[in-house]
């Protein structure tokens, strides 16, 4: 690869994680492209060279927010000396320690902006839609898999128990920033035992 093109990249890449930083405190709509290139060094008149428009941007961000969860994701749920049900709950662990605060270091980008974008820009909905339906692809593939190995039942099948889990664990996430509590992902991860039997 050549320098240009590996330098363009990793400018790239640093306008990104530096984005995703910012806008997990202060929102998508909060956030100027001008704060976001000063805090990632950039000079201002640049970021059309790396990004067609905020549009493109704010897509971007997401599809690179989501490739790193799911990195991460993938990582949790693949443990080979876990049984499924422990990879699952392992999972649920993380959510509750990179969710649960302010300081989230970006880790909690679809909570923060997602009621927020959805209505302001439809490739970011897009995205959005694409990321969490991954999401819950893996969660239901770990499900049958607890099922396969006798560490999970459900009473439901293993989709509606993946979507119903998620589903329950963005809102328990938006509810202990509100409350600022932790109280909300705590009865989240009780309820969790429960669907699972675990």
């Amino acid at each position: 690869m050549p320098a240009t093109t590996t330098r363009n990249a990793d400018t790239r890449r640093n306008i990104l994680d530096t984005a995703q930083r910012i806008m997990a405190h202060k929102g998508y709509s909060a956030v100027g492209l001008n704060e976001v290139l000063a805090a990632a060094s950039v000079p201002k008149g640049s970021f059309y060279h790396y990004f067609s428009s905020k549009d493109a941007f704010g897509e971007a961000l997401l599809q690179s927010y989501f490739d790193e969860y799911l990195a991460d994701m993938d990582r949790v749920l693949a443990q080979p000396d876990r049984s499924a049900a422990e990879r699952l709950m392992a999972y649920w662990e993380s959510w509750r320690e990179t969710q649960s605060f302010d300081e989230c270091q970006g880790k909690c980008l679809a909570v923060k902006l997602g009621a927020e974008v959805a209505d302001l820009s439809e490739p970011m909905r897009l995205a959005l839609k694409e990321g969490t339906t991954a999401i819950v692809d893996r969660l239901e593939r770990a499900i049958t898999s607890g099922r396969a190995d006798g560490s999970i039942t459900t009473d439901d099948a293993p989709r509606e128990t993946a979507q119903v889990l998620y589903d329950m664990w963005l809102g328990a996430s938006v509810m202990a920033k509100i409350h600022r509590s932790l109280g909300p992902l705590d009865t989240t991860m009780a309820m969790t035992r429960q669907l699972l039997h675990v």
